[in-house]
């Protein structure tokens, strides 16, 4: 007997299930997934996880009796090595295999590795993607031990925070001239940049790394200008891949991800993509979130989708970051803006205009800001650069 199989266990997968079950969907609903765990919620990994003020029972993201109440069954710590599409069926890592009426490709997505030939596979050397890395990594989060971070992206940021709060002494190294490059405003990097500062984080910029040092375990990190920084262990953050190579072997195209078209469908009759892994028709080019907000959403649109919808999926960009006493709360997509402007409010505010529209709001510290920010991007309202650089009360811009 065929149903709906998801590949993958992460937030796109459980929310895809939910959502069938929630749309009437009385067949099958089979979730295969790599790890033991059920699914359960990632981004606390590097912040409440790691610091200790959350525990495992607590990122899962349905109670454990939920699945079978739902007739949803868990293949957990089993994944799926062979997909064949005209037959419509999986083969599974424990030799099984099973039918599918619709498949949906849920994999996420891999944090990237350094090279084994610079040090990258030497021990205590850590990538931040699920339970298992932090768990691994956990036992060395001690006072006074040396932590160097590779990477100043979100995810090295948030693991060089919680590192500095339990007292190790940290240094965060970051090729490009300054960190957050790819993903947000110089005025956005230097208030998280003087955030850390303000809290003993060494951060450099400006200079690459020319190789891990070590035996067996990492003792330092060798720098392309001849400095070697003493390490306990190193946590790598310089960005992830989609985990596509399963769709790829089985010929389902895939373009920076699963490609798939404005309602989640692949190149592939009966086999669908959502989540982390999966690449989407924007305005101007593909996109690819990686984002809880777009898992979700993206989730439930598939799985009405399968059942019939025929609905376009519109995006609704929203991220997070929790550093310090610091949240910061981000709304749209910045991609080639031209103009920033920066407000003072409850907290601080940067706003990326395009061609004099408004298309992305950073908020730190500023529920207010993100608020009114996201409002406007998802209304589509006009609104000027001066206007938000002289309006005194925010809520007047959605007027």
């Amino acid at each position: 007997m065929s149903g709906i199989v998801i590949v993958g266990a992460g937030q796109a997968a459980a929310s895809m299930a939910a959502k069938l079950r929630a749309l009437g969907h009385e067949g099958t609903i089979t979730i295969i997934g790599s790890e033991s765990l059920p699914p359960y919620q990632r981004p606390p990994l590097s912040k409440a996880y790691l610091l200790g003020d959350m525990g495992v029972e607590r990122l899962t993201l349905r109670a454990p009796d939920w699945w079978e109440e739902n007739a949803i069954t868990l293949r957990l710590g089993t994944s799926v090595t062979a997909i064949d599409t005209e037959a419509q069926r999986v083969t599974l890592s424990d030799g099984e295999s099973l039918a599918y009426s619709e498949l949906a490709i849920c994999t996420g997505a891999t944090p990237r590795r350094l090279p084994a030939a610079i040090g990258g596979e030497l021990g205590n050397v850590f990538t931040v993607r699920n339970l298992a890395d932090v768990d691994a990594m956990r036992p060395l989060f001690d006072a006074g031990k040396r932590l160097v971070v590779v990477g100043g992206g979100y995810i090295g940021l948030e693991a060089a925070a919680v590192a500095r709060k339990l007292g190790l002494e940290v240094t965060l190294i970051e090729a490009a001239p300054r960190i957050l490059g790819r993903v947000a405003c110089a005025q956005t990097a230097d208030a998280i940049r003087a955030l850390h500062q303000s809290h003993g984080v060494e951060i450099l910029e400006g200079i690459g790394l020319a190789r891990l040092t070590g035996e067996t375990d990492v003792t330092g990190a060798e720098l392309a200008d001849g400095r070697t920084l003493p390490a306990d262990f190193v946590i790598v953050g310089i960005g992830v891949t989609p985990d596509e190579a399963i769709a790829r072997e089985a010929g389902i195209q895939c373009e920076n991800g699963v490609a798939v078209d404005a309602q989640g469908q692949s190149s592939t009759p009966h086999v669908w993509a959502a989540g982390d892994c999966a690449s989407f028709p924007g305005p101007e080019e593909r996109l690819r979130l990686e984002s809880v907000g777009n898992a979700i959403d993206m989730g439930e649109l598939v799985a009405a989708n399968m059942l019939g919808a025929a609905k376009d999926y519109a995006p609704k960009p929203w991220f997070w970051s929790d550093q310090f006493d610091a949240k910061l709360q981000i709304a749209g997509l910045n991609a080639d803006y031209d103009r920033v402007v920066t407000r003072h409010d409850d907290g601080a505010s940067f706003w990326y205009f395009r061609d004099g529209r408004l298309i992305a709001v950073d908020a730190l510290n500023d529920a207010r800001a993100y608020m009114v920010g996201k409002r406007l991007i998802e209304a589509a309202k006009p609104v000027t650069p001066e206007q938000v650089e002289t309006t005194p009360e925010l809520k007047a811009l959605m007027k």
